[in-house]
């Protein structure tokens, strides 16, 4: 199978993964020729051969063009600086680049939308982009997809992020690193901070590593292909303001299983009615799955055999609330590989409302969308219809537009 992994010991930016991606192979020229198909003017690149700590790498610079009578002009600074989403959304559709490309890079523009609205408490559709919806990011985004797509691999990795200390200035005024919406595009994902002391994980960086990629395991072994190396504006002196992607091949396809832990236990002289409120602390403590199965014990006892599934980070969470919240005094804990399909959320416009669609892919292809099942409940509720109608009808629709 073949994969990128990205080795972000030194964060990750929009035009350190630029530079990487040609420092792989990806040819300057084509590049270009795909982000001309946006059709927005004001932009060029600036593509060159550069060194940190005597490693030779690509660096990428996105350069604006300042007009000066522009820059007078409110509407168009507002206009360049201070995009929706649906502005973006209007610019990457109606261009005339490949649905996937498309598709990639509006995932990655709603990544720090999503974020943004979180941290601002605001609708989505409301969210104002300020330095993400200048025309640098905009090119760094859609170009992120570009180089992606053009690279065909299935399925991307990478290491722990480091995200950088200090301060940093944005729209905002100053803000400690990393950046409330870094924090939160980049959840689930591990990470460092303070091993440099600038910002070395941006909000741009950070949502093309949460679009394309999953968390590397221990467990991975790839052959390398290549390695890219793009190159930082930071000349720092302790660590070389590098992103390092390899190229590579692994030799099983189901690499997309990683370890887990089964922790189970024997319950035969507990109060039922405590198992809603154990089932909630579970899932607030991060477990992924559980369940209960009606067992009989020793002697004819009737009795509850619990299941709990969760990462390794929340295995002592786990044990806390099953030895203080059961009745159990023992616990068997199983080390296995759970192997997932990765899963993305889409909202679609059916003729009940915007519905949120859950899609899951194998080796990069669909194999599976349906609805939300509270919302197909609701509207079963608001129309009449029959719940299960509802959902034949939007999964019809899912298909059709696939």
């Amino acid at each position: 199978m073949k994969i990128l992994y990205y080795d972000c010991f030194s964060g990750i930016s929009g035009d350190m993964n630029l530079g990487a991606m040609l420092d792989l192979g990806v040819k300057s020229d084509v590049l270009l020729s795909e982000l001309r198909k946006l059709n927005i003017e004001g932009w060029e690149i600036d593509i060159s051969r550069e060194q940190r700590h005597g490693i030779t790498g690509t660096k990428v610079t996105v350069i604006i063009e300042h007009d000066s009578a522009s820059e007078n002009n409110h509407d168009h600074h507002h206009h360049n600086h201070h995009r929706h989403l649906g502005d973006i959304e209007a610019i990457v559709m109606n261009s005339s680049l490949s649905q996937q490309i498309k598709e990639l890079a509006m995932k990655i523009f709603r990544r720090i939308a999503e974020a943004e609205a979180e941290v601002h408490n605001v609708p989505i559709e409301k969210i104002h982009f300020h330095e993400v919806g200048a025309l640098d990011s905009i090119i760094d985004i859609v170009g992120a997809a570009i180089c992606f797509t053009l690279l065909g691999v299935d399925k991307v990795y990478v290491s722990d992020i480091e995200l950088g200390s200090g301060i940093v200035k944005c729209e905002h005024g100053l803000l400690p690193v990393p950046a409330p919406a870094t924090s939160k595009i980049i959840k689930g994902f591990p990470v460092h901070i303070g091993g440099v002391d600038f910002e070395a994980t941006t909000p741009t960086g950070a949502a093309i590593i949460a679009s394309i990629a999953v968390p590397s395991t221990s467990s991975l072994k790839f052959s390398i292909s290549s390695t890219g190396y793009g190159i930082g504006h930071k000349d720092n002196p302790a660590l070389p303001n590098i992103l390092r992607v390899f190229l590579a091949e692994t030799e099983n396809s189901p690499s997309s299983a990683h370890k887990s832990y089964m922790v189970e236990c024997n319950i035969d002289d507990m109060n039922p009615e405590l198992s809603d409120y154990i089932s909630a602390r579970l899932f607030d403590a991060g477990a992924q799955d559980f369940f209960f199965t009606h067992i009989i014990m020793k002697k004819g006892r009737p009795a509850l055999k619990l299941n709990v599934l969760c990462e390794e980070e929340k295995l002592s969470a786990v044990k806390e609330i099953l030895f203080t919240e059961t009745t159990t005094i023992g616990l068997r804990v199983f080390p296995f590989f759970k192997e997932t399909l990765s899963r993305e959320f889409e909202e679609i416009e059916t003729r009940f409302g915007k519905v949120v669609i859950k899609k899951s892919f194998y080796n990069n292809r669909l194999v599976s969308a349906k609805p939300e099942a509270d919302r197909c409940a609701a509207i079963a509720a608001e129309t009449g219809l029959p719940m299960k109608q509802v959902m034949q009808e939007i999964i019809s629709l899912i298909w059709k537009k696939t």
